[in-house]
């Protein structure tokens, strides 16, 4: 009995599907899949609201001590602790020579101005150098200084190229290497 109810079930259907035609079954279709998307919608919607209601996670005890900020005396005791000593000055230009040799640079004799603030009690050496090499090796000569001499700073790059086609060309680097006077002057106060 439940057989032939089934197959008189789909007969009819699909009388009533040739009678309404295809634009309707279409309509039919677009109506359903459209109220099966609005009910995902809806319960999509539930759920985000049900997670934004839920309370946030409390800080941890140790993300909520926070370390009290610096003196002034630490930070100049921090800003004299990293600049050189006045006494490797020679030191630092021949690692300069090293750089630039192991990155394949021609560097003739630079020229070196020396000063000193009173007030600071920094010492200063201005270091200028003729380079001649590529513009990679020039960039990573310079890259490498200031990484090997933190308490250098690079005041100027300039190239100059006679010919376009020329892979060599010439470089002016100038840097300035902030130096203490004395090893004892690193955590004293000016």
């Amino acid at each position: 009995m439940m057989a032939i109810d089934l197959a008189l079930l789909r007969l009819r259907a699909q009388l009533l599907l040739r009678r309404a035609g295809a634009p309707a079954c279409l309509a039919l279709a677009l109506l359903v899949l459209g109220m099966a998307a609005w009910a995902w919608a809806w319960q999509q919607h539930a759920v985000a609201a049900q997670l934004e209601a839920r309370p946030l996670p409390q800080p941890s005890l140790a993300a909520a001590i926070v370390a009290p900020p610096a003196t002034a005396s630490e930070n100049l005791a921090r800003f004299y602790a990293t600049l050189g000593q006045q006494r490797h000055a020679e030191q630092q230009v021949k690692q300069l020579f090293d750089l630039a040799a192991k990155n394949g640079l021609l560097l003739a004799q630079g020229e070196y101005k020396s000063g000193y603030d009173k007030a600071s009690r920094v010492a200063t050496w201005q270091v200028t150098l003729p380079l001649k090499g590529s513009y990679a090796a020039v960039w990573q000569f310079a890259l490498q200084t200031l990484r090997a001499a933190p308490f250098a700073s690079l005041d100027e790059l300039s190239f100059r190229r006679e010919q376009i086609a020329d892979t060599q060309l010439e470089a002016r680097l100038r840097l300035t290497f902030y130096l203490t006077d004395t090893p004892g002057d690193a955590g004293e106060a000016p």
